[in-house]
């Protein structure tokens, strides 16, 4: 196979150039298909070409097995997930496909081998064959490499005479000393600032000790290379009971559009997204608050970012919570009650307190009644109400524009 068409150089030739590859569904098109009905993938450079999408490349799996194009345009379009969503990804895509073909699942070594040739930043490995005719080719080049080098080093070195073979054969074997470029085998530059995150908490300074001298980690190589640090999303817990006036199905439209709807209880769910602009905070960018109705998923670290749980006065919501006594529970973080205009909390929630704010909204009413849509301008009072107090607490606890509390 020429090197002009081999897959795997046809892939890379695209990402260096920056060239779409479309997947369609037969050799002369260039309709873009869906990656489970194509076969063909057609590339752009450096001329157009056709290839079938099921055609094994260079590439070979640990167990010796050739990879087929269509895993390898499927990695590389998501090469950002990790190991555990991108099989997922794969799984669901070999379900469309129904067996008629499948893609491969790539371990943590042949993704990080694939990526980095991919890149352009190696040439070769052992997980990929050379093209025919290259190894001959660059044996012969190797050869004639160290014979060159074998003679200026004998002439060289001769001064007052010849040097004896032997020698000249353990020069030439000794191992030339690079730049960290070459030493690491590569010349892409690599991004290590992550890695001050990481070291923060061991860096940090003691109590007594004397200040870090000025300049010390902070070249301006790093501040090149250093990414601004993403603001954590504050979490807001609903209550997961039937009898919730806000679920996941009406909240969105309550808390961030100001107008309460009755929730739709055949929602699926399990996680919303939802902004809003807390000027105390950040008057400029809005937040990004995570909206769920149990704390299943949660690390440790993320109760630090809880600023709210909505409760309806139920014991048992919060028995998976960090602090599953209510009264200590609410010491931590803002309750909020949200019942009917007209109906008192119930007592359980009275017990908690003060600092669980109880709201009510005008009990819902048919949009075809007369009347009904004018009752609903109140909604906007009680949701500026809830965040007002949200804002507040949030401030108390240390939120700042860039950075959650470390601690609640």
């Amino acid at each position: 196979m020429a090197s002009t068409e081999d897959p795997l150089l046809l892939v890379r030739q695209s990402i260096a150039a920056g060239s779409k590859i479309v997947p369609t569904t037969s050799a002369d098109s260039s309709e873009e298909a869906p990656l489970s009905q194509a076969t063909h993938l057609v590339f752009s450079q450096p001329t157009r070409i056709a290839v079938p999408i099921d055609a094994p490349t260079r590439f070979t799996s640990t167990e010796g097995k050739a990879i087929d194009l269509r895993s390898i345009y499927f990695a590389w379009l998501n090469r950002d997930y990790a190991i555990p969503e991108y099989n997922a990804i794969a799984t669901k895509l070999n379900d469309e496909m129904a067996g008629s073909a499948a893609v491969h699942m790539f371990a943590f070594v042949e993704r990080l081998v694939l990526f980095t040739f991919l890149e352009g930043a190696s040439e070769e490995s052992e997980f990929i064959k050379p093209l025919p005719g290259a190894k001959d080719t660059a044996t012969g080049a190797a050869t004639t490499g160290a014979a060159q080098k074998a003679a200026p080093t004998a002439v060289g070195r001769a001064g007052r005479g010849t040097i004896d073979p032997r020698l000249a054969q353990i020069y030439n074997g000794e191992r030339r000393m690079g730049d960290r470029n070459t030493i690491l085998r590569g010349i892409k530059p690599t991004d290590f600032s992550h890695v001050r995150k990481l070291a923060a908490p061991f860096m940090t300074r003691k109590p007594g000790a004397p200040p870090l001298a000025a300049g010390v980690g902070a070249s301006a190589s790093l501040a090149i290379n250093q990414k601004p640090a993403r603001r954590p999303d504050p979490i807001i817990l609903l209550s997961p009971s039937a009898s919730a006036l806000l679920r996941m199905s009406n909240a969105k439209a309550f808390l961030e559009g100001g107008r309460y709807t009755p929730p739709d209880h055949n929602s699926t769910s399990t996680m919303l997204h939802i902004s809003r602009v807390i000027k105390d905070i950040d008057p400029v960018r809005p937040m990004r608050f995570i909206l769920v109705e149990g704390p299943e998923q949660f690390k440790p670290e993320y109760w630090n970012r809880v600023v709210a749980v909505f409760t309806t006065g139920q014991a048992w919501q919060f028995k998976n919570y960090r602090w599953s006594n209510p009264t200590e529970l609410f010491k931590h973080v803002l309750g909020v009650y949200l019942g009917w205009r007209g109906e008192q909390p119930p007592e359980a929630v009275r017990v908690f307190g003060h600092k669980v704010l109880a709201c009510s909204v005008e009990k819902w009413r048919d949009p075809g009644q007369p009347g009904a849509e004018t009752s609903r301008w109140r909604d906007r009072e009680v949701v500026e109400a809830i965040w007002k107090a949200i804002e507040g607490n949030m401030r108390a606890k240390g939120w700042r524009k860039d950075a959650a509390p470390s601690s609640i």
